[in-house]
């Protein structure tokens, strides 16, 4: 899922000038396609000014996804052997090549104004360091490498990132490889990229590891860098008021969780080597 802009930059410097607010929703298993419709309408009324920024995090079925600079070759299985994996192979309008999702991999989509943000590369730079100080939360050192887009360790990518800037707001994002079976690799060209290999949490790690823990501490550091206020929403709120109903509520309103900085106010999940203090 590599991502178009391609160049080496610093992570952005917000215009903002205090934290603004940016829901957030963990949807579970959700289809590719399901989860891309929800994108747009959420993108739309972003645009529109009567949603603020918005970030979803959840998992796939097996999907292969095909952005606009991917070929068909880089899918090595043809119809029936994919329809034997339950793979479903869609193509997509984010940046990059063909990458996998699946059960066991933490996707995130933002869907924010970018405009304030620096742009393009800057915000996209930025989700870098979102994805490698998340690991480094789990004891794991994580960089760049120059001319490519995403997060690795040593010459495998843990961390996939193609996003799409459409007048001024971002769809797509990034996917993190925490427990996914990395069989379903094989059969593509990941990101087009021939000479590397792909990783995950786990087998770095040598243990499972929690997708939730992982939620939030992506939330956390999300919030950190763009400088925003981060509130957990439902699902069902994500779309905002129906039309012809009452202005959208703040997003302090009543019936959502708000989490300042740190998000473990609930009782923490120690990380390994803890006692059970906060992160």
């Amino acid at each position: 899922m590599q991502g178009s802009p391609c160049r080496s930059g610093s992570p952005l410097r917000s215009s903002a000038s205090s934290e603004e607010a940016c829901r957030f929703a963990r949807l579970g298993v959700t289809d590719y396609l399901e989860a891309w419709g929800l994108q747009k309408a959420i993108a739309r009324q972003r645009g529109e000014g009567s949603l603020p920024d918005t970030l979803i995090l959840l998992e796939h079925p097996h999907t292969y996804t095909q952005g606009r600079r991917g070929k068909g070759s880089d899918v090595l299985l043809g119809e029936e052997a994919l329809e034997r994996l339950g793979v479903r192979v869609c193509q997509v309008d984010r940046g990059g090549e063909v990458t996998y999702h699946g059960p066991g991999q933490m996707v995130g989509y933002p869907i924010v104004d970018i405009r304030p943000l620096g742009g393009a590369v800057g915000y996209v730079r930025t989700l870098e360091v979102v994805l490698m100080d998340t690991l480094r939360d789990f004891g794991l050192e994580a960089q760049r490498h120059e001319g490519l887009v995403g997060v690795w360790v040593g010459r495998e990518k843990i961390a996939a990132i193609g996003v799409r800037v459409s007048r001024g707001v971002s769809t797509h994002g990034f996917a993190l490889n925490v427990n996914p079976d990395l069989s379903y690799f094989q059969h593509i060209v990941p990101c087009g990229i021939r000479d590397r290999g792909v990783t995950s949490m786990e087998r770095l790690l040598g243990r499972p590891v929690p997708l939730e823990q992982v939620a939030l501490r992506l939330v956390h550091h999300f919030g950190l860098l763009f400088h925003r206020s981060m509130e957990e929403v439902s699902p069902g709120r994500l779309r905002g008021p129906r039309p012809g109903a009452a202005p959208c509520p703040a997003v302090s309103a009543p019936g959502s969780s708000r989490l300042p900085k740190n998000p473990f106010d609930h009782p923490p999940v120690p990380l390994p080597g803890q006692e059970g203090g906060r992160v």
